[in-house]
């Protein structure tokens, strides 16, 4: 606490970019990262300790669509997230393979090294896309992928709240 009270106090200059890069616990899993309610704790955290110093710093969290292990189901639970904290993300990074990361294995063999077991893994073109739109579901470019994406995970129903 004492090192996260000094980096609040003085060594952030109003905004603290951090890499929770999803919200969903299984494809965390797979990115070997700590559950989402480990980030949730350091952002609760990293709030009282700025309104302790009488401090307006923000977080600015980054995510990553298409990774191994996230489907659709997992895109729309960073979707809900983000429309529940009202954080809209101005950039959003697509997962490509490189070289030598556990993450390239699994992309390419569908499987997880660590288990052999198999990975859900979405290669096509088209599901990235609407992976990635609906963790930008605010962009109106982007409106008919989120509806395609909704659609086609069973979830129509949330179509009036991811608008």
């Amino acid at each position: 606490k004492s090192f996260f009270s000094e980096l609040c106090q003085h060594h952030i200059s109003g905004q603290l970019k951090v890499a929770p890069e999803h919200v969903n616990d299984n494809v965390l899993y797979y990115m070997r990262k700590s559950t989402h309610q480990v980030y949730e704790k350091f952002a609760q955290e990293y709030r009282e300790i700025n309104k302790k110093l009488e401090k307006k710093q923000y977080l600015v969290p980054y995510y990553i669509s298409g990774h191994p292990g996230a489907d659709l189901q997992a895109a729309i639970d960073v979707a809900l997230y983000l429309k529940k904290t009202g954080f809209v993300p101005d950039q959003v990074q697509d997962f490509y393979p490189t070289p030598g990361s556990l993450s390239t294995c699994m992309y390419y063999t569908g499987l997880d090294p660590r288990t052999i077991e198999k990975v859900y893994v979405p290669r096509s073109p088209r599901e990235r896309r609407l992976q990635r739109a609906l963790l930008q579901f605010n962009k109106k470019e982007n409106r008919a992928l989120v509806q395609e994406a909704l659609e086609k995970a069973g979830r129509r129903d949330l179509l009036p709240v991811l608008r």
